[in-house]
């Protein structure tokens, strides 16, 4: 609805394109506000950010148009319609792979007042998910399994204190890959990813902010997603993380989102190792819209199927990870998560019982799982980059990841072998 009980306002921004006079003229008949015709991207959002109009209006011909200038639009409530000059044609698509839910050809420009109408009244354009194509059912599918269905998201997350998420995650990964699930791990921690250096890859440039940047211009599609990441074995991919903490900006959940969806339909299991703050802190130090540095993390926990949250069993570990789950109730009330307490330890002076028991008492959750403190396992694929599945195949830590893993993908686990490691 028109803010304020005033008309409806429209901004204009369709660069060189061909409708742009009719489509002025068509907002003028139509007795809708035409707040301003913006030339560029940074009018166009600085205009948006006034809070003075109700739709914009946008075509793939405006030079610097990507999914977060879509995003940035939508966070200061302006509707965005997408217009081109043909239906179904190659402008559309993209344009819906930026997340513009709403497009129209320009032969309906003399609907334009009925159509803004009906995108005010009854929100039609949305977040754009919805509008993402789902992935066809398994067709002929190649040896990269692009065309499979909806992969399944595993998301490895806790509390601060480094109680294991990333060999937790890298673990499950791992086997899903022995299992033969074509599985993609992601190095999503935008306070400091470390996959990387634990499996031995060079981190000179980040496979996420390369897929990051692809999806910001619309174009990541499953292939371009493949060729971003790192294969590690025949079933096993890695989308390493940012080199720097400082580049956080430029991994969005807008983008995170599109990533994972894309991950989705190309990966049987994406495994993500996200970061530990899930605080929205920014939100509160501005008026307007603001970055979002945990909004990958929260995007991820959002998005996927399985979160495990990992805390270790010491007193200052585990009383952090019962003040983790508290938040991420008040944060993401649905999502409700899977416990493994790491790093346990007879020198504690506890049983696993008496743990258990603890978290249950605090939280209310059972733990799903007690991974010991092997620190000569974890020290082995430290140093030789490899994962706990090829260095120490037989440890109870890696027995542990293995359980985890086996249940939430709903399978039997595996008889180990030993095997050769990868070369490094």
């Amino acid at each position: 609805m028109p803010r304020d009980g005033r008309s409806t306002g429209v901004l204009v921004a369709v660069g060189p394109a061909v409708f742009e006079a009719p489509l002025l003229d068509a907002a003028d008949s139509g007795g809708l506000h035409v707040v301003r015709r913006c030339v560029d991207v940074a009018d166009l959002l600085a205009t948006a950010a006034a809070r003075q109009a109700d739709v914009a209006v946008v075509s793939a011909q405006l030079r610097g148009l990507d999914a977060t200038v879509v995003s940035r639009l939508r966070r200061e409530e302006v509707h965005v319609l997408g217009m081109t000059v043909e239906a179904e044609s190659a402008d559309e698509a993209r344009l819906r792979e930026l997340g513009v839910g709403a497009v129209v050809d320009a032969g309906q420009v003399h609907r334009l007042a009925e159509i803004v109408d009906d995108l005010t009244d009854e929100g039609a354009e949305d977040s754009g998910v919805d509008h993402w194509r789902p992935a066809s059912p398994a067709t002929g599918a190649d040896e990269r399994g692009i065309g499979h269905a909806r992969g399944r998201i595993v998301a490895v997350w806790g509390p601060a204190g480094a109680p294991g998420r990333t060999t937790v995650a890298a673990g499950i990964a791992a086997v899903a890959a022995d299992l033969g699930k074509r599985t993609l791990l992601v190095d999503a921690d935008v306070y400091g990813g470390t996959i990387a250096a634990m499996l031995g890859l060079l981190d000179e440039s980040s496979d996420l902010l390369a897929a990051a940047r692809t999806a910001n211009r619309g174009e990541l599609r499953p292939e371009a997603l493949v060729r971003h990441a790192r294969a590690v074995s025949p079933t096993l991919r890695v989308l390493t993380g940012i080199p720097r903490a400082d580049r956080w900006v430029e991994v969005g959940n807008v983008l995170v989102r599109r990533i994972l969806d894309t991950a989705a339909s190309v990966a049987e299991v994406t495994v993500v190792d996200t970061a530990f703050s899930i605080e929205a802190d920014e939100e509160l130090s501005y008026d307007t819209a603001a970055p979002r540095r945990n909004g990958a993390t929260l995007e991820a926990l959002t998005r996927a199927d399985d979160v495990i949250a990992v805390g270790a069993a010491d007193p200052v570990g585990l009383g952090r990870l019962v003040r983790a789950i508290h938040d991420l109730r008040s944060a993401l009330p649905a999502v409700t998560p899977h416990v493994a307490v790491n790093r346990c330890r007879g020198t504690l002076g506890w049983s696993e019982h008496e743990i258990a028991e603890l978290v249950a008492r605090s939280t209310g959750l059972g733990v799903t799982a007690m991974l010991p403190d092997d620190r000569q396992a974890c020290d082995r694929a430290l140093v030789n980059g490899q994962t706990l599945a090829e260095c120490a195949p037989d440890s109870r830590l890696t027995r542990g990841i293995t359980s985890i893993a086996s249940g939430l993908l709903g399978v039997r686990e595996p008889v180990r072998k030993r095997r050769a490691g990868r070369a490094r």
